[in-house]
């Protein structure tokens, strides 16, 4: 009797620094897809001192980043967290933190939760991040009348060429999927694409992204191109799990 042939499984590629990227191919994996993971981001952990709480009534955290550069320069635990998003939040939770809230959004909607839980005349707010972020969290807060620190504790360097085993799914065009979970991953992704002479084969390649902004990025191409992706979907919202809605049933 012949075997059955085996059913393929359709290709992501997981475009996340190493350290978020590991999770996300084991529940995609378990999801029926086979993974592939090309980080735009390589992680620095920058030494230093303790941060100083000492006016400090509450930490903020707009990544997971955020919460492992802090856990890996203290270990107080001590003040509340408030987190953009669950997964950010669920990070929190699993370093010690025992009050966690997530904004379950982007920059926007965690300095609304800010300004509806905490009093500026409580103390100030220290935001753990890294060398460049995205939105004006000091300013959505100012205007509350917060005062807010930003404490540099990592550093992402972007990747300066695609490896060869991406270049080569691209290629072969056994890819059906990008994840995109940033403007400036996907920005750096399709410049790097373009590099290596590959934006064509996007046209057979569909483009998951977290948010409006990621998608933008995502179709730019130089000066006035559009990268030609079979299809752009965006998240109902700036969440992991919502973009994994995105993503067809997997066979296998």
């Amino acid at each position: 009797m012949k075997n059955a042939p085996e059913i393929r499984r359709p290709r992501l590629l997981v475009t996340r620094p190493m350290e978020d990227a590991e999770p996300l191919v084991r529940r995609l994996d378990g999801l029926g897809f086979a993974c592939s993971v090309e980080p735009m981001l390589s992680l620095v952990w920058l030494d230093g001192p303790d941060p100083d709480l000492a006016d400090v009534q509450a930490l903020l955290f707009t990544s997971a980043n955020g919460v492992r550069a802090y856990t890996r320069r203290t270990t107080r635990r001590d003040r509340p967290v408030y987190a953009v998003g669950d997964a950010t939040a669920a990070a929190a939770r699993a370093a010690g933190f025992a009050t966690v809230e997530s904004a379950s959004g982007d920059v926007y909607a965690l300095a609304g939760l800010v300004r509806a839980r905490l009093d500026p005349k409580h103390g100030t707010l220290l935001h753990v991040a890294g060398s460049k972020v995205a939105g004006d969290l000091a300013g959505l807060l100012g205007g509350a009348g917060f005062t807010l620190h930003r404490s540099v504790l990592y550093d992402a360097v972007p990747a300066d060429r695609l490896s060869e085993g991406t270049a080569a799914i691209f290629r072969t065009s056994d890819l059906d999927g990008v994840l995109f979970f940033s403007p400036r991953t996907a920005l750096s992704f399709v410049r790097l694409l373009a590099e290596a002479g590959l934006v064509d084969q996007c046209r057979t390649v569909d483009a998951f992204c977290l948010s409006p902004a990621v998608a933008e990025a995502a179709r730019a191409y130089g000066d006035q191109g559009v990268t030609p992706w079979r299809s752009v979907r965006v998240a109902s919202r700036p969440e992991q799990d919502a973009l994994l809605d995105l993503l067809p049933p997997a066979r296998g």
